[in-house]
């Protein structure tokens, strides 16, 4: 797999048969350095952890430029629907969908979930992680925005999640120390990618605390450069 961040929670993931965008946050997002049109070439899905602005970003327009099918909780995936999406694959928590080149799970994650809607944000299904799982590469686990909670020992044992891109920057997520906790103790994957940081001023701007809470563990931290690509 290769995988690319571009800044916030935004990455885009490339495996045979599959281009992937996840939470795709570029227009808005002051992290963001890249253009979208190249970004969005040869994207054929797009996964949605939860109904955040910061998250659901330009699902819309790439979905509607590329075609791409929009995998989402059943809420938002009807929310967008409302808008004009097109193609599109309905989940719920714990449940899981053949997508042919891949496969994805939504599963818990401890944070709330809602659109605006005439100034008003009210709640637009529950806030996911996904575990995407594609043949012959690592069981990833996008966890969205969430706190640790200790079932993520059983969803990463479910799962054989071995790489685990999780949120760090504190106040909307767990911080950084709490993040490293929740790898080294609960999901002990192979690899562990920070996300949710240095994008807005009132969240964390780096990953010192999250990288130095996995030093002398079994957990690599992988720090990716935005816009470069990295392979699992």
């Amino acid at each position: 797999m290769k995988l690319t961040w571009y800044g916030h929670s935004a990455f885009r993931a490339e495996i045979d048969g599959a281009v992937i965008l996840i939470d795709p946050f570029f227009t808005g997002n002051p992290a963001f350095e890249g253009d979208i049109a190249a970004i969005s070439r040869g994207v054929s899905h797009i996964v949605v952890t939860h109904a955040h602005g910061d998250h659901v970003g330009d699902t819309l327009a790439i979905a509607e430029k590329t075609g791409a099918t929009v995998i989402t909780n059943y809420d938002l995936a009807m929310h967008l629907a409302s808008n004009g999406l097109k193609n599109f694959q309905p989940m719920n928590t714990g449940g899981s969908v053949d997508l042919g080149p891949f496969s994805v799970t939504l599963v818990r994650a401890d944070h709330s979930a809602g659109m605006g809607e005439g100034g008003v944000n009210v709640p637009v299904g529950n806030a996911n992680g996904a575990i995407l799982k594609a043949r012959g590469e690592k069981t990833l686990w996008h966890m969205g925005d969430t706190d640790i909670f200790s079932d993520m020992a059983l969803l990463a044992e479910i799962h054989g999640v071995e790489a685990c891109i999780c949120p760090i920057g504190d106040r909307f997520t767990m911080g950084g120390k709490v993040a490293a906790l929740a790898m080294t103790r609960f999901v002990k994957p192979k690899l562990a990618i920070p996300c949710h940081y240095g994008t807005f001023p009132i969240i964390d701007a780096n990953a010192d605390a999250f990288v130095a809470g996995l030093k002398g563990s079994d957990v690599q931290a992988l720090v990716p450069r935005k816009g470069e690509a990295v392979s699992l």
